[in-house]
């Protein structure tokens, strides 16, 4: 298990992802790398004769596609690569945070001079580093400060969403858009464990995370209402809107 830290200091345990989902998610990662420099390898072959700037251009292309790809993709998804997203993953900062354009060049630099490329023995230094880090971290994370978990939590370990029946007005009215995933993240993992709690850390934790919840939507919980419903009433609100624009869009 990793560590998220809310905006009030709070620590909410989160899901680091197990190596052999990780090892799946390389994989697709790598099946679409290896596509892109075949037809890359093609293009340059077909587009010169000149040995020298095959060469070059082949060389271009191939740092272009093992770092800027990993590179490009996970700052503009926020820790996402397609492979990460086919497996449910995630890349977020050590204290939970989304990551940022040097978090994702350092993880890619990493990852391609010691994890798996050039130093790393097509895998076996990430391999070695990550079955002895308790977080599952490869050099890639430790250089940048990050880490890999699973977004995905299983329904059976997830109460169903009830939207409580005197917050739904209020709940119908918000602005959803400004919602940082992490914090969405973090609010889902309380509600899970809520039962698992003590009565103190139920109060303190949930204070905690629908404080952060409401300075995101600019619409703070009032002092009588508990923050187990306001939580719930935000999360509910929020797949609802989700699955209506699913069918919307079926």
């Amino acid at each position: 298990m990793g560590d998220l830290i809310t905006g009030e200091a709070v620590v909410v345990d989160l899901r680091t992802a197990k190596f052999a989902t990780r090892a799946v998610a390389f994989a697709l990662d790598t099946l679409v790398q290896l596509v892109a420099l075949l037809i890359a390898i093609v293009i340059v072959v077909l587009s010169t004769s000149d040995t020298a700037l095959r060469a070059a251009l082949l060389l271009s292309m191939s740092v272009l596609v093992l770092i800027g790809y990993p590179t490009t993709i996970e700052t503009l998804t926020r820790g996402r690569s397609l492979g990460k997203l086919a497996m449910g993953l995630r890349v977020v900062r050590q204290d939970g945070g989304a990551i940022r354009f040097r978090h994702a060049l350092v993880r890619a630099l990493g990852g391609f001079f010691v994890d798996f490329w050039a130093l790393g023995l097509g895998g076996v230094i990430a391999l070695f580093v990550s079955l002895f880090s308790p977080q599952g971290k490869r050099v890639g994370d430790y250089l940048a400060g990050t880490l890999v978990i699973r977004e995905r939590v299983s329904n059976q370990s997830v109460p169903p969403l009830e939207m409580p029946p005197m917050m739904a007005a209020w709940a119908a009215s918000l602005d959803l858009t400004a919602l940082p995933e992490e914090l969405v993240l973090a609010a889902r993992q309380f509600l899970a464990r809520y039962t698992e709690l003590g009565h103190t850390t139920q109060w303190t934790l949930g204070t905690a995370i629908a404080d952060d919840l409401g300075a995101a939507l600019r619409s703070p919980r009032e002092q009588h209402v508990h923050p187990y419903p306001y939580i719930s009433a935000v999360l509910a609100e929020r797949r609802r809107r989700a699955s209506g624009a699913e069918q919307f869009g079926q």
